[in-house]
C-alpha cells in the first residue's frame, strides 16, 4: 500500500471514528489510533503505553488509544503530517525534525548550551509556549515533551582540549552536527547508523556524537574506546493530538487526555535520567568514560555560543528569549 492510499484510508476510518464520537451516545467507546516510530522496549514507547492506559482507566474506557509503535502505521517523518491531516489523531515526534518548517523547533539541538536536565527544563519551559504557537498554526495541540538522554563524543583516543578534534573524521547526521564538526576543526563524514561499526574499524570515521544510552545499547566498547559524557544537548521527543480531533471529545476525556500528558512528561523526564544514569555505568563498564576537563569544556561552550548565536539570529526576538533564560 503507498503512502498516499495509507494516507486515503486513514482519513476515511478517522473520519467515521470522529463522527461517531459527534453522534453517538454519550456511554459510546472512542478508539484512537496513535503512531509512534520508536520501538516497544524503548522507554519513551514505555511511557507512552503508559499514558494511553491512565487515558484509558480515567475515561473508564470511554477513549482508547491503540499505541503503534516502531513505525508500524507511519514513519517518523510522516506522523505530523498524518497528525495535522487527521489521518491519525495522535502521534509522536522528535521536535528538532520540524526543524525545516520552523527553526523554534531546533532549540534543543544547539550543543553545550543546556548540558544537563536542570537547564534542559529551563529551556523548554522558555521553548514551549513558543512551540505550542507554531503547532496551533497547523491544528496540533503540544500535548507533552520528554528528553532523550544527552548526547556525549564517541572517540578511539583521549581528548584533553578541543584543538584534540582538528582533522578527525566526525561523523554527523544532519547540518547541525556537521556544522558542530566544522567548528571544532574535525571533518564531517555522514555515515548511516548501520554502518557505524564497520565505518569505524575501517577508519572512514574517528569520532562521533551520539547519547549514552545509544551506545550502550549499540555496544559503542565493539568499535570506541572513549566515552565523554558530555551531556552536549538533550533533544526531545513531543506528544501531539489535531486539535478538531481532541476538541470533539467530552469535556471529561479532554481532561483525562491533559491530566495523562501531564503525568507522562514529568514522568518521562525521570525515565530519561535514569535511563542516562545507567547507561553511562553500562558503558564504564565496558569502555573508559570520561567527564570533559576544563580546557575541553571552555573549547566546546565556543562552539555553543557560536552556533547559538546563528540559530537566535534565525528565530528573531523569540531565539534570544529563549537563550536569555539560560543566563
Amino acid at each position: 500500500m503507498t503512502t498516499f492510499t495509507k494516507f486515503k484510508t486513514l482519513a476515511a476510518v478517522s473520519a467515521a471514528v470522529l463522527t461517531l464520537g459527534h453522534s453517538a451516545p454519550a456511554f459510546a467507546q472512542t478508539a484512537w489510533d496513535m503512531a509512534t516510530p520508536y520501538p516497544d522496549a524503548e522507554f519513551h514507547t514505555r511511557n507512552i503505553a503508559q499514558f494511553a492506559q491512565d487515558i484509558t482507566d480515567a475515561t473508564s474506557g470511554g477513549l482508547n488509544i491503540t499505541v503503534h509503535s516502531g513505525s508500524s502505521l507511519f514513519k517518523h517523518p510522516e506522523i505530523k503530517r498524518a497528525v495535522q491531516n487527521q489521518f491519525v489523531p495522535i502521534g509522536e515526534v522528535l521536535m528538532a525534525n520540524l526543524f525545516n518548517d520552523d527553526p523554534i523547533f531546533g532549540a534543543d539541538n544547539i550543543p553545550f548550551i543546556a548540558s544537563n536536565y536542570a537547564d534542559a527544563k529551563t529551556l523548554w519551559d522558555a521553548q514551549r509556549p513558543l512551540v505550542e504557537a507554531k503547532l496551533a498554526e497547523d491544528g496540533i495541540r503540544l500535548l507533552y515533551a520528554v528528553p532523550w538522554p544527552g548526547q556525549g563524543f564517541y572517540t578511539n583516543k583521549e581528548l584533553t582540549a578541543g584543538a584534540d578534534l582538528q582533522g578527525m573524521r566526525f561523523r554527523t547526521y544532519n547540518a547541525t552536527t556537521a556544522r558542530m564538526a566544522e567548528l571544532l576543526g574535525a571533518a564531517p563524514t555522514t555515515i548511516e547508523a548501520v554502518e557505524i561499526p564497520q565505518a569505524f574499524s575501517t577508519g572512514i570515521v574517528d569520532a562521533m556524537v551520539t547519547s549514552g544510552a545509544t551506545g550502550a545499547r549499540t555496544k559503542a566498547w565493539d568499535f570506541t574506546t572513549h566515552f565523554y559524557d558530555l551531556q552536549a544537548w538533550l533533544p526531545k521527543n513531543m506528544i501531539i493530538v489535531n486539535e478538531a480531533a481532541f476538541s470533539g471529545l467530552p469535556e471529561d476525556q479532554q481532561k483525562a487526555i491533559l491530566d495523562a500528558a501531564a503525568a507522562a512528561e514529568t514522568r518521562g523526564w525521570m525515565m530519561s535520567e535514569e535511563v542516562s544514569t545507567e547507561s553511562v555505568k553500562e558503558l564504564a563498564a565496558n569502555m573508559t568514560v570520561h567527564q570533559p576537563s576544563q580546557a575541553l569544556s571552555a573549547d566546546l561552550a565556543v562552539v555553543g555560543n557560536t552556533m547559538a548565536t546563528e540559530w537566535a539570529a534565525s528565530v528573531g526576538d523569540a531565539g534570544k528569549m529563549i537563550l536569555d533564560a539560560l543566563k
